[in-house]
């Protein structure tokens, strides 16, 4: 879960750094403003809708964008605690662009449409914190298999390749999880400051990642890695002893740098994330 009531001290710090600016803070912190993202080299034209997703518990509200000719590679996004909203429907839009074909679904869809941060990025955590403790393990993984497969019914969706996942913030364990429900067929996983990757319990989200064989990335928050300093030790140590490729690196940035509508978004280290995760779709989704 994410529960990071320290996001307002983070971001008057990293703005006294210099990592942020007043102006670009004051740009996105209006209701669901999203600072653009760079424009993809050789992007590819994409199609893109409103979806439904029949799971066990109902009916999830999804945005779907792909290539429009052609199968690609699944990719699967969780997003962070905002959940689904217009940022995350340019980040999977951009993906598309990008050759795969994208679900970045609203995890809240048991108990609210998107939006379900009414503001965005710049809606309160407090606020969201309820909905967040509706989702636990067991909705991760059913999720996880009704998502995957209806992105296999799909005819823009290519059966023969694997699949990818990623997520943020409270998404990257939903992320790792996804991997260990349909182990099969996630072959890439990326975290991008992801909460509660790591835990004490014997269904910590990386043990569970760590029966699989997919390929995974996590990237860590500086503010969070201060916080949880052995985490990434726990993640390399994990992944080396299941024989899993894993790049797991610390940012310079604050929680949540990813998102082009967060308090604390960081267009260059984003942007080194994003072509991270290019790479490692690149290898394991070929």
């Amino acid at each position: 879960m994410c529960d990071q009531d320290h996001f307002e001290a983070d971001r008057q710090e990293y703005e006294a750094r210099g990592l942020i600016t007043r102006k670009r803070f004051g740009a996105i912190l209006g209701a669901g403003v999203a600072m653009p993202l760079p424009v993809v080299a050789n992007a590819v034209a994409v199609t893109e809708a409103s979806v439904t997703v029949t799971t066990p518990d109902g009916s999830a509200d999804c945005y779907f964008a792909h290539p429009a000719s052609g199968a690609a590679p699944a990719v699967l996004i969780w997003p962070d605690i905002f959940g689904l909203r217009p940022a995350f429907r340019q980040m999977g839009k951009r993906l598309a662009e990008s050759g795969y074909s994208v679900l970045v679904v609203n995890p809240f869809y048991r108990v609210k449409k998107a939006p379900t941060a009414e503001a965005g990025g710049a809606t309160p955590i407090q606020d969201l914190i309820p909905l967040a403790r509706t989702l636990n393990e067991t909705t991760h993984m059913t999720d996880a298999k009704a998502f995957i497969a209806w992105l296999d019914k799909q005819g823009p969706v290519a059966k023969n390749r694997k699949a990818g996942t990623q997520g943020y913030c409270m998404g990257g364990p939903i992320a790792f999880r996804t991997a260990a429900a349909v182990p099969e067929r996630v072959g890439a996983v990326a975290s991008f400051h992801g909460g509660g990757l790591v835990t004490d319990s014997p269904n910590s989200p990386h043990l569970q990642a760590a029966r699989t064989k997919a390929q995974f990335l996590a990237a860590i928050a500086e503010n969070d890695d201060k916080r949880a300093p052995n985490e990434k030790n726990v993640l390399k140590e994990t992944f080396a002893n299941a024989h899993l490729q894993a790049e797991i690196e610390v940012y310079a940035a604050a929680h949540g740098w990813c998102p082009p509508d967060s308090r604390v978004y960081n267009e260059p280290l984003a942007e080194k994330a994003w072509s991270r995760l290019l790479a490692l779709y690149g290898k394991a989704l070929a």
